[in-house]
Order: C-alpha cells, then sequence, then structure tokens
C-alpha cells in the first residue's frame, strides 16, 4: 500500500506519495499529475491518504525549518533509464547553497556530451526537492528551466543560499 500526504511548505503544498519510508513522488501539483511517473507497478498498487509520512515529514519540516541537510535521511526510488538514475544521483550529491551547470551534472552521469539528457533527466524527475534538481542551472548561472515554475526554484535556491 502506498500512502498519499500533501505537505504545506512556505511557497505552497507539496505532494507526496510513499512505499513505506521510502518517496517515491514529490511536487508543487496533484497527486494525480504525479502517479502517472510512478513505475507501472505503484501506479496499480492501492493507496491511502495519510496526515503525514513517518521520517519523511520529519525531515522535509527540518529542511524547511533550516536543517538544509536534512533531506540527506530520505530514501527515494523513481523508474528511469540508466542514464537518469546516475543524474539523480548525481543531484543528490550536490550540496545545498550550490549550484552546477547541466554539463557538469552529464559529467557526473558519466556523459559529458549528454548535456540534454542532463536537462531531460532533471525535467522528468519525479522528487521535486529531494532530489535536488533546482540545484542545476545553466552554464553561465542562469537559472534555466523548472518544472514547477522558476519562483520555486529561486525560492529554494534563496533557502539554500545560493542565490
Amino acid at each position: 500500500m502506498l500512502l498519499r500526504s500533501t505537505f504545506k511548505t512556505p511557497i505552497g503544498s507539496l505532494s507526496l506519495i510513499s512505499r513505506e519510508h521510502i518517496l517515491l513522488a514529490a511536487g508543487f501539483t496533484s497527486h494525480e499529475e504525479l502517479t502517472p511517473g510512478l513505475s507501472r507497478v505503484d501506479q496499480e498498487t492501492s493507496y491511502k491518504k495519510s496526515h503525514e509520512l513517518p521520517i519523511i515529514t520529519d525531515l522535509l519540516n527540518d529542511y524547511f525549518d533550516g536543517d538544509l541537510r536534512a533531506l540527506d535521511g530520505i530514501s527515494v526510488d523513481q523508474p528511469g533509464e540508466n542514464f537518469s538514475q546516475l543524474a539523480w544521483k548525481g543531484m543528490r550529491k550536490v550540496l545545498p547553497g550550490k549550484t552546477i551547470s547541466y554539463a557538469d551534472l552529464a559529467k557526473k552521469a558519466g556523459s559529458p556530451d549528454a548535456v540534454r539528457a542532463a536537462g531531460s533527466a532533471c525535467a522528468r524527475n519525479l522528487i521535486a526537492v529531494v532530489v535536488p534538481c533546482h540545484r542545476i542551472v545553466k552554464t553561465g548561472g542562469a537559472l534555466g528551466n523548472y518544472a514547477y515554475g522558476l519562483k520555486y526554484k529561486e525560492w529554494l535556491l534563496r533557502h539554500e543560499g545560493a542565490l
């Protein structure tokens, strides 16, 4: 059984989907919009609404209260090809308060020429904030895109001290 919860942040509601203590999806959108990105098995699994998700909610609270490394304690799982998996792992290694370029992310994922694929991995990231695609910017420092809108990306980077 999956759990679904809505977490109130200073910039809006974050929809969360988990399997026990493993976060499967997080986004500034509805649960219904996140569900198609889940694995086929998870899409077909029943769910229940929960006021909070054990461990995950506490760590998100800590993050938004200023403990920027709290997200490191959240286990995640999302479907994706090998390159995307490597890119998402690379994103999680970018420390709060820091940013890297899409080109740097491509290098971290083992394919320096795959800059577009790095951007696509960011766009397909189903676990916003925790898998911090907001820390990936254009070469030269321009913010680039963010699936939920630049106001979210800017706020998160300011919260972390990167802007």
